[in-house]
Formats: C-alpha cells, sequence, structure tokens
C-alpha cells in the first residue's frame, strides 16, 4: 500500500503534501533556546520556504520554547490553505535548557493548546507524540497512557491526525491498537540504518516515516564514498545524502532544518538530484559497515 501520487507527492491524513518539506528546529536560538540571532532572517527563510512551494513544516511549542510556533505565525499566518503544520507534544525545556518528558496527561492536553494559541489554529492537522523513556534513543516501554489522551483530543477535534515520535517497532504496534498513525519520526540516515526493516513495514501500511537527523545531526555525516559521489553529481554531499533518502522509500518524507535562505534552497534543489542506480549501491554500502 502506498500513498505517493506520480508527482512525488504523498498523502498523509487528509493533505497531500511535497516530500521535501521544512524543519523548523534550528530557528530558535542556540541549543534550541531563547529566540533567533536574526529575527528578520528567521522569518526570511519561512517565507522563503512557502515561496519556493513547501508546504509541511514540522515544529515544535518546546522549540524554544515557544519561538518556532511564534514565528512561524508571525511569517505566515494566515496561512497558504495547502500549508500542513506537524507538531510534537510530550517533552518540555527546563530553565537550564534541558529537555525533559512532560507525559502527565494535563501536561499533555496543555501542549495540544499551546501550539494551538501560538500558532494562531484551531485544530492541529498531525500531532506527533514524542517518546523520550531514554535519553540516547528509543527504549521500550508502554505508549498507551499517553496515547489515549492524545486519541482523547483527536475525539474532541482538536487533533485531526497522530504519529509517532522516537519510539520501536513494538510501541507503533502498540499505537496503531490505539489510534491511526499516518506518520513515524526517527533517527535515521546514511549511516544510522537501525530503522530500515520498520521503513519498509510502514510503506506497506502506507504510514509516514519522516527521519530526524538526516544529515548525521549535530555531527555531520563524514564519508569518503558520500564525498566521492557527491563530487562525481556535482552536489554537496548534504544533497547527496537527502537524496538518497528520497529514493531509499517512497513513504519517507524530509525536513531538513536550517536558519539561512542559501541553505534551505540547496536543500531543496535535492528535489531535481537523480541518483543512479551505481550510485545507490555505493552509498548503501555506507550503513553496512
Amino acid at each position: 500500500m502506498t500513498n505517493i501520487d506520480a508527482a512525488g507527492s504523498y498523502k498523509l491524513g487528509d493533505s497531500t503534501v511535497k516530500r521535501l518539506g521544512y524543519g523548523a528546529m534550528q530557528l530558535a536560538g542556540p541549543g534550541v533556546f531563547g529566540p533567533p540571532k536574526d529575527h528578520d532572517a528567521a522569518l526570511a527563510v519561512l517565507r522563503e520556504a512557502i515561496s519556493q512551494g513547501v508546504n509541511h513544516i514540522d515544529t515544535s511549542d518546546f522549540y524554544g520554547p515557544h519561538v518556532t510556533n511564534n514565528l512561524i505565525r508571525e511569517a505566515l499566518h494566515p496561512y497558504p490553505d495547502d500549508l500542513v503544520i506537524i507538531t510534537k507534544i510530550g517533552a518540555l525545556r527546563g530553565a537550564d535548557k534541558s529537555w525533559q518528558p512532560a507525559y502527565a496527561p494535563e501536561q499533555l492536553r496543555q501542549a495540544v493548546h499551546d501550539n494551538l494559541r501560538n500558532l494562531g489554529l484551531d485544530a492541529m492537522e498531525v500531532v506527533n507524540l514524542r517518546i523520550m523513556f531514554d535519553t540516547h534513543g528509543p527504549a521500550e516501554g508502554s505508549i498507551e497512557p499517553m496515547l489515549t489522551v492524545l486519541a482523547d483530543l483527536q475525539q474532541q477535534g482538536l487533533v485531526r491526525h497522530i504519529g509517532l515520535s522516537n519510539v520501536t517497532p513494538a510501541q507503533v504496534a502498540e499505537g496503531k491498537k490505539i489510534a491511526k498513525i499516518v506518520c513515524v519520526q526517527n533517527q535515521y540516515n546514511l549511516a544510522h540504518r537501525g530503522d530500515d526493516a520498520l521503513i519498509d513495514d510502514l510503506a506497506r501500511d502506507g504510514i509516514a516515516y519522516v527521519p530526524f537527523f538526516p544529515l548525521g545531526g549535530f555531527s555531520p555525516l563524514q564519508s569518503s564514498t558520500l564525498n566521492e559521489v557527491a563530487t562525481r553529481l556535482g552536489a554537496t554531499p548534504m544533497q547527496v545524502a537527502l537524496a538518497w533518502l528520497l529514493r531509499r522509500s517512497p513513504n519517507i518524507l524530509l525536513i531538513p532544518g536550517t536558519s539561512s535562505v542559501a541553505h534551505l534552497n540547496e536543500n531543496l534543489a535535492v528535489a531535481d538530484l537523480t541518483l543512479p542506480d551505481e550510485a545507490m549501491a555505493e552509498l548503501d554500502s555506507i550503513g553496512a559497515r
């Protein structure tokens, strides 16, 4: 089963989104905390994304906190009819810039209301439940109590569709018994391939997979093979890494983030970058090492 069409867009819930979106996390200050270094530049990036046809923005009210959502509203509200804004809940920021789990029912409900208020929306198109049982990555544990709260908010009409973030395959299976899951957002890239089987399973079920840290995160991907392929194709290594993700599976949606208009356009140019079969084979070998 697939939700992809011939034009390379993807049916996500009730909306059709382009597979290349934009992640707003980097618009906040250093450490994803506080205001941006350049307020006007942050607004310019958001407006450029929309002008270039992006219709899928990933955010969260705990970025800043509240910073990226307020920037999105200032830059883009009233929103284009086809714009899909996706947020996540399940964490809060401490005064020391720490990331803390926030799973109590009242915290989850407040998080949804905070997102709606700061974005200027009556309902969120997609809300991802972010699981933080372990600071090092996905860890097993039941998500039923938290997901039940989110499903109740969906019944109230405040949330249209539900996704999961930083989860294991077992948690995805548990989640699908509680609510219809439209997307899963986990760490994945050329070198971090632990979700290979999960991606294929989700593709068969028509569920989108949205990799975070698609370029390696705070330690960018480093590979001589990646550099060599990029040189041959006349592209940057990061463009090739994004193009590999687009070709890896049709259910993969990308949300690379940046605070630079130039870098944004460099990322969006990936839509026109074709990877030959031999390049794919070379790149696939990176994750097998």
